[in-house]
């Protein structure tokens, strides 16, 4: 097994050397492959730390060069260790830079009001032709809603950093890099 392969399949994903080796030699070679399975390892990672509590954290900020935008981002974790970490407050950095180039309303679908939702359900059916069955047209709702998320929603949005990424997954690559729960509880943003 190529060295040189493993130490940049451990850049590029931040996971450990042995996981690399690991993930490397279950993808036979394909380092795209490697990475794919690190990032849905990475994924049960931070499924199983979400459940742990968060008591720690840092305000990430982020002012516009025009001096126009602000954002206040409350990103927590579990110790004071991982909050000091400079890899979190760079995280914390990213999303308040996130909020202020893509402008969320709330931070995950949870979150938006009832009747948000029931009028962009009402809004979409309006525009959706009769004659269509029921099934096809709730399909129809549920991806415009989708969509809808991905504009109003913090975790649901590209990463503006790379637009392959949402920023759900980019929290949950982090959680399982810094081995903690992290979480997005509150932002404010402020713009003239």
């Amino acid at each position: 097994m190529d060295a040189k392969i493993i130490k940049q399949l451990r850049e590029i994903s931040g996971a450990g050397f042995s996981d690399c080796q690991k993930a490397f030699r279950q993808a036979k070679g394909d380092l795209d492959e490697a990475l794919e399975i690190l990032r849905k390892e990475g994924r049960k990672i931070a499924q199983n730390k979400e459940i742990k509590p968060t008591n720690e954290g840092v305000i990430g900020s982020y002012i516009h060069s025009n001096n126009k935008i602000g954002v206040l981002v409350e990103v927590v974790c579990q110790t004071d260790f991982v909050a000091r970490n400079e890899e979190f407050r760079q995280l914390a950095h990213d999303l308040a830079m996130q909020i202020a180039a893509a402008n969320p309303a709330w931070v995950s679908p949870e979150q938006i009001p009832e009747q948000v939702i029931r009028k962009e359900k009402e809004i979409y059916s309006q525009g959706i032709d009769s004659k269509k069955s029921g099934q096809i047209k709730e399909k129809i709702i549920n991806g415009k809603l989708e969509k809808f998320y991905q504009e109003v929603c913090l975790l649901n949005q590209p990463f503006i950093k790379d637009d392959k990424v949402s920023v759900k997954e980019l929290i949950q690559n982090e959680i399982a890099k810094l081995g903690e729960n992290i979480q997005v509880k509150r932002f404010i943003r402020f713009a003239l």
